[in-house]
């Protein structure tokens, strides 16, 4: 496959999946049936939602003696909530799998704009459950865990309660949560679908071609680099065209957050990382300890990018190589079929246990995964789950390159994460993005050192190290440099909306802090053309990343420090990742204190000994 080739070969691109086991169409009964009886839980919680609330202003005093029918009114919209959200979240996962497969999905988009209004029934009717979690005493809290109805719950509830003091009153909160949909969500909603309908200009060749932006995106793993340059000014441009559209968007993401922070600020200051953190079970110390030994560490990363240009016979990397399959030294150069990469990802998977090679063979099976190659696709991958069946499906756009294959080896190691939690309660299997970057990384790493072993010569090693080293780049340098970005910004949005000019300048002098001289030129408008920065249910979407690749890094690392089956100890950890903090997690299960600089600094270290022999390896092909 050449550099410029852009008609996918269907021996190489992946299968599209299957959804039909969870509903045959949009149009089918079976989705009318689950509305219905969404329709019935709602109504159900809102004849017991009376009762709940019956205490209003005194529930703060309410006594255990006095809480009985309150206690068990709460019980009772627990159980219904739990089987409304897992209908809820069925429906809303099929129409955004439809959705990312073909974006301008009619039907689909209007099944996403019926659940619309079923959120925000939802959110207002959980409010006085909500409240009374968070404004009745330990004592009644305690007496309502000791019901097994909720005991599972208990870890959330009691994590949940350590931000009561930023709970408004229950009309408020109906308030926010009611406009939200049409405000927040909306922008965010704008955004994606830009993203999926937006086209740019792209020269291939002596050619000017039409291209959707996930398909441009995919030519920036294509080994020509002028093609590379041309993909990321293509996208670039189309981005530009929009560059207002992003800004008022952004802007007002921020700007409804912090508003609510301020709101939430009555009885204690708030911040706005106070709520990504929450979301991801790490505290504030951690992310500082984290981020302060990334920076002392960041000559690391730096290397890598550096030796990873040389190779490609460059001084310095360019924005649009961040994702490049690896210059080829060896015979290896065409691309990887699917199928292939699927068994390759097996057997290194099988290699830590016979389990994890045999779930990967399942998810091909019962064609889990989507890896066409469409114009209407979105850009990206992902894993989500079905909360009905509880199924995973991993969403990918699989064109044969080497980044392809640690992409599809990543989704899959989070399958197999949200598939060793199925059996728990649902109220369990709820984990920050912090952890959920445990899996997917491990399984890349299991794959690069499975290939490395059997790599014939120093040509071979290197196509296998590359993508570790591009890993090391992006986690070390890009992350950081979104999470300094999107910092500066709120701090600055709490004044006054910014231009896409300073926007631009913002970007840039974040991406030249972190790369330094590691790169060509910042890219100013990775802030528009990052869907992160618009996700509407979470900000900070990004310090995740960086602290999941060093943490599952750093459990790849003691692996030999398990005692006894190291399998059933990884699925141990991965199982209590729904119902323990992150600093509780590897304090029980790696004996170590994540707040402290030691962990971070002994798992960096072992990189510094991967790149060194990248370093090598390059010298090697290159000048010998």
């Amino acid at each position: 496959m050449t550099g410029t080739t852009l008609k996918p070969d269907v021996q190489v691109q992946g299968p599209a999946w299957d959804l039909s086991d969870e509903y045959p169409a949009v149009t089918a009964g079976e989705v009318d049936a689950d509305l219905q009886a969404l329709d019935d839980l709602l109504d159900r919680i809102a004849a017991i939602n009376p009762r709940l609330s019956a205490h209003g202003e005194t529930l703060e005093t309410l006594a255990v003696a006095d809480a009985g029918d309150t206690i068990s009114s709460a019980c009772e919209v627990f159980t219904l909530a739990e089987q409304s959200n897992r209908l809820l979240g069925n429906l809303s996962v099929f129409a955004s799998c439809l959705l990312s497969v073909d974006a301008e999905d009619d039907e689909a988009q209007v099944l996403q704009g019926r659940l619309l209004g079923y959120r925000k029934r939802v959110a207002e009717l959980l409010q006085p459950s909500q409240q009374f979690l968070d404004r009745a005493s330990d004592a009644v809290v305690d007496a309502y865990l000791d019901n097994p109805t909720v005991s599972a719950s208990a870890f959330s509830v009691r994590h949940d309660r350590q931000r009561r003091h930023e709970r408004l009153t229950l009309a408020e909160e109906n308030l926010i949560a009611g406009l939200s949909q049409d405000a927040i969500h909306a922008w965010g909603r704008l955004y994606t679908q830009l993203s999926g309908t937006l086209n740019c200009e792209v020269m291939v060749g002596n050619e000017v071609q039409i291209l959707g932006i996930a398909q441009a995106s995919g030519l920036m793993q294509k080994p020509d680099q002028r093609l590379r340059h041309a993909a990321w000014q293509g996208i670039n441009a189309a981005w530009e065209t929009h560059q207002e559209t992003c800004a008022a968007a952004i802007n007002a993401i921020a700007g409804w957050r912090l508003e609510t922070v301020d709101k939430r600020s009555a009885r204690q200051a708030v911040h706005f990382l106070d709520a990504p953190l929450h979301v991801n079970k790490i505290r504030r110390a951690t992310l500082d300890t984290l981020l302060a030994v990334c920076e002392a560490s960041a000559p690391v990363a730096r290397r890598a990018a550096l030796a990873m240009a040389r190779a490609g016979g460059r001084e310095k990397l360019g924005p649009w190589d961040l994702r490049a399959p690896a210059p080829q030294f060896s015979s290896s150069g065409e691309a990887m079929p699917f199928d292939e990469a699927l068994r390759l990802i097996a057997e290194a998977y099988a290699q830590v246990h016979p389990e994890m090679g045999d779930f990967v063979n399942m998810v091909a099976e019962r064609r889990w995964i989507e890896g066409t190659v469409t114009h209407r696709k979105r850009p990206g991958a992902y894993c989500t789950r079905f909360p009905k069946s509880r199924n995973p499906r991993v969403y990918m756009t699989y064109t044969g390159s080497s980044s392809d294959v640690i992409t599809l080896a990543h989704e899959l190691g989070h399958a197999f994460h949200s598939w060793v939690m199925r059996d728990l309660p649902e109220c369990q299997r709820s984990y920050g993005m912090s952890l959920a970057e445990t899996a997917s990384t491990f399984g890349e790493t299991t794959v690069r050192d499975a290939l490395l072993t059997r790599a014939p010569d120093a040509a071979s090693r290197f196509d296998i190290m590359w993508e570790e080293m591009a890993a090391l780049p992006t986690f070390m340098l890009n992350i950081p440099a979104r999470f300094s970005f999107e910092k500066t910004f709120y701090e600055r949005r709490a004044e006054r909306p910014l231009r896409p000019n300073e926007l631009k300048e913002m970007m840039a002098q974040a991406w030249n802090e972190w790369y330094a001289d590691s790169m060509s030129e910042p890219d100013p408008m990775f802030w528009a053309s990052k869907l992160h920065f618009y996700i509407s249910g979470l900000s900070f979407y990004n310090f995740p990343y960086l602290f999941g690749y060093l943490f599952s890094t750093g459990v790849y690392l003691k692996r030999d420090d398990f005692e006894g089956d190291f399998y059933s100890s990884y699925v141990a950890l991965l199982r209590d990742t729904g119902r323990m903090t992150a600093e509780q997690l590897a304090s029980e299960h790696l004996q170590v204190s994540l707040d402290k600089p030691a962990f971070w600094e002994e798992t960096i270290a072992s990189l510094e000994s991967r790149v060194a022999r990248f370093e090598a390896v390059v010298a090697e092909i290159t000048e010998g």
